[in-house]
């Protein structure tokens, strides 16, 4: 079956519109690096969601999440399969101290909304760039909180496309992973439980986590964010940092000089540079340490 007839086929189903061929993933990426999708589809509701998985599924296609592609380098060679967003499914409310937010929705824009209802428990997320969906998958967190701190459920598709509610328990979160990660589930929505807060509180909290981000953080350049996990008893940029790699990289990838757990573009770097620059960092902090860097993004697609 051609990639052509995954789009005729798809087309049934979801907004013709929103489907794409040979999509370059570059300007989908917070890197802004990465090849060509044979097919890209951006879905409108749950049920496209649903139809998307279930075909890929269905013929062996191979099928990658794309989110707001904050945690992720794309290589250079693409995706030889179908990459499906679910961007667009962005819904928040709030009932009471509850909050709902679909897979879509940025996790700072739902932080910022509880902010304005004098919810707190959510101002850790102020700054995170990513979507709910990924959220949710790597457990997110900075500055003392984690999602796991205020989750109450998630809608999630198999898959097979089918729809299961897992409760905080089932998903199993924990540093950085979750049974949504290890089990290759899709999350549709997620219900958090908050608590009632005092405004200028919660607003001074924001305020400090911003300007924490925005004074530590290299933000003049695209990166994929904090690169490395942190080892027990460590800090990724410090080991880097004590290693001496800041400004050192492969092309134009780079360790920030801002921060040295991030890995910046300074232009026109390639994924393959940005992935060799990571190894190069793995080695030489193995090398003098003896402490392995595990990888907190995550690198999909195909070499060229």
């Amino acid at each position: 079956m051609t990639k052509e007839q995954w789009v005729t086929d798809l087309a049934q189903s979801v907004n013709p519109a929103n489907i794409k061929l040979d999509e370059s993933l570059q300007q989908y990426t917070m890197t802004k690096l990465g090849g060509k999708a044979d097919v890209f589809v951006l879905v409108e509701t749950e049920d496209e969601a649903a139809t998307v998985i279930r075909y890929a599924n269905m013929n062996n296609i191979p099928l990658l999440m794309l989110g707001n592609g904050s945690n992720m380098v794309v290589r250079d060679g693409g995706h030889r399969g179908i990459v499906v967003t679910f961007s667009l499914l962005d819904e928040i409310h709030i009932n009471g101290d509850h909050v709902y937010a679909q897979s879509g929705a940025l996790i700072k824009d739902v932080s910022k909304l509880a902010a304005t209802a004098s919810l707190t428990g959510f101002e850790f997320a102020c700054g995170i760039p990513g979507s709910i969906g990924g959220a949710m998958a790597m457990n997110a967190g900075a500055y003392g909180g984690e999602i796991k701190d205020i989750i109450i459920s998630s809608k999630v598709l198999t898959r097979e496309g089918d729809i299961l509610i897992l409760s905080k328990e089932e998903l199993e979160l924990g540093y950085r992973q979750s049974i949504i990660a290890k089990k290759g589930y899709y999350v549709l929505s997620s219900e958090f439980q908050l608590a009632k807060g005092v405004q200028e509180e919660i607003d001074a909290k924001i305020a400090d986590f911003t300007f924490q981000r925005e004074s530590k953080q290299p933000l003049e350049y695209p990166s994929a964010g904090s690169v490395f996990k942190r080892p027990p008893g460590h800090f990724a940029g410090k080991l880097i940092q004590d290693s001496g790699l800041q400004g050192k990289g492969v092309g134009d990838a780079e360790v920030s000089t801002k921060h040295a757990g991030f890995i910046v573009n300074k232009g026109n770097a390639t994924a393959t540079d940005y992935i060799a620059t990571i190894d190069m960092v793995q080695r030489v902090v193995k090398e003098k340490f003896g402490i392995d860097l595990e990888t907190e993004v995550k690198i999909v697609g195909d070499d060229l």
